[in-house]
């Protein structure tokens, strides 16, 4: 077949090739995917069916390869075997009739047991986290485990750094997990690594990309954990990660951003869960399993008014279903009276979404905490698109005064029951990142975290569904279109 012959036949094979795709796609995209993810991507092949395709093929699984699935099983029928004892909890009369059914879905979902004796404690200050943490490391005698989303040694965190130095050289095991492209990405990321390095600190990347040595999977799959622990009777998690409140990019200085997180420390047998989840993250990429966090010593449960009852509950694509969004929707309908949301990234999906309008709807007071500003174009420009809805249903939103960006990420519900965690209301967060999420019941501490709520209304300007409507019609079209892109899950 001659060049001129072949030219005269590639639009015919390519409307082929064109057609066959769209065909596929229709029977290929919508299996296991909600319905708004799915339309999403069909909308994408449809209007460019190659280019479409490519970016399905790459980024349209948000399973981890098998044997990684694999690992995650087997490491959570052992903690699950290890903590069946746990269980045996005593339902009290102060608790909610619906509590004890969200205890049973987390437990099935994988989630450690709910475990009283555990005191907690807000840290709202962003260096004043990171002190507290120095200080717990400073105390630790047999380990201290690390996991951050981002990692970077830095003006901010060269005490906590230090600390970890002080701990190896007088005995402690230290190890160290980092989420290897958030780190590795910042300004300091790869300094970080060769620090690390040089002063002998085990640590590991965790979900590196190597499709050359056989490491395939969807790119953009992420450990977005935050947690440390010492010793296994005290640990922290929440929204912050290790590094500058700027995160050391030079956008974000100039424009005079910076991160407003919410940490929390636990005292007492929740901190062996949370211990539980590293060791899970840690074997997942060593095949190793710590042998001095292997046998916890049996950890005194605190008593009195400040000791309330934890649940340690992770999620990410290593678990069959999305843990973090079957919590939080459970725990929206079971509010009566009020619920109170912070999230810096809020893209609901549909039954969220649902959740809380019928919330806002039936008379629960629902607020909702976000940014006036932003850091990340398209998230912040789709979260914008729920508004609409949102303020219709009677939800009240406040928007925390730029130049800060509120990263913090709880919600309470009535007097009861909060949540802390690493994971925002967003499709990201329920499918393609791994989170950790801590429950916690006891009025003391939805005191706590009232009054951390109580400082974001006074920093932060409320909108309402007049104002909101009158924004330009191309900033409207913009959210919209912003929106799709979100549900490209």
């Amino acid at each position: 077949m001659t060049w001129r012959k072949l030219l005269k036949a590639f639009p015919t094979v390519i409307l082929v090739v064109d057609i066959l795709i769209r065909i596929v796609s229709v029977a290929v995209v919508p299996r296991n995917r909600r319905p708004s993810s799915a339309m999403a991507w069909l909308m994408a092949i449809f209007v460019a069916p190659i280019p479409g395709s490519v970016l399905y093929g790459l980024l349209g699984s948000t399973k981890l390869p098998k044997d990684r699935r694999d690992k995650q099983r087997e490491i959570n029928s052992l903690i699950l075997e290890n903590t069946q004892g746990l269980d045996n909890r005593v339902p009290t009369d102060t608790q909610p009739p619906w509590f004890g059914t969200v205890v049973q879905l987390n437990r099935t979902l994988g989630a450690m047991p709910l475990i009283p004796g555990n005191t907690a404690r807000l840290l709202p200050d962003y260096a004043g986290s990171i002190a507290a943490m120095t200080e717990a490391v400073d105390a630790a005698e047999r380990y201290v485990h690390v996991e951050f989303y981002i990692f970077t040694r830095d003006e901010s965190t060269f005490l906590f750094f230090d600390a970890l130095t002080r701990a190896h050289e007088r005995g402690v095991k230290v190890r160290v997990l980092y989420d290897h492209w958030a780190t590795i990405r910042n300004p300091q990321g790869r300094v970080t690594r060769t620090w690390l390095r040089d002063n002998g600190i085990r640590f590991e990347e965790m979900l590196p990309f190597h499709p050359t040595k056989g490491m395939w999977r969807r790119p953009d799959l992420r450990n977005h954990r935050k947690i440390v622990v010492v010793d296994g009777d005290v640990a922290f998690t929440g929204s912050q990660n290790m590094t500058d409140p700027s995160y050391n990019k030079r956008g974000n200085i100039r424009r005079g951003l910076q991160w407003k997180d919410l940490m929390v420390r636990v005292d007492g047998p929740a901190a062996i869960g949370l211990n539980a989840l590293f060791i899970t993250d840690w074997y997942s990429e060593t095949d190793e399993l710590p042998t001095d966090a292997e046998a916890e010593p049996l950890v005194e449960r605190r008593t009195g008014d400040d000791a309330y009852e934890c649940q340690v509950v992770p999620s990410g694509p290593g678990f069959d279903g999305e843990n973090n969004l079957r919590l939080f929707n459970a725990l929206v309908y079971g509010a009566q009276e009020r619920l109170i949301i912070a999230s810096p990234y809020f893209v609901p999906d549909d039954s969220m979404l649902y959740a809380i309008t019928t919330a806002a709807e039936r008379g629960v007071d629902v607020q909702l905490f976000a940014c006036e500003v932003a850091d990340q174009f398209l998230v912040y420009h789709a979260q914008r698109s729920y508004y609409e809805t949102l303020l219709r249903a009677g939800v009240r939103i406040f928007l925390y005064e730029k130049p800060i960006v509120l990263h913090s990420k709880h919600f309470t519900v009535d007097d009861d029951v909060a949540v802390i965690g690493s994971s925002n209301m967003d499709m990201r967060s329920f499918s393609l990142n791994f989170e950790v999420s801590l429950m916690v019941r006891g009025a003391g501490f939805v005191d706590q975290v009232r009054e951390i709520e109580a400082d974001y209304r006074e920093k932060s300007h409320e909108i309402t569904l007049a104002g909101w409507l009158t924004r330009p019609a191309p900033l409207q079209v913009l959210d919209n279109v912003a929106r799709l892109t979100a549900a490209v899950q």
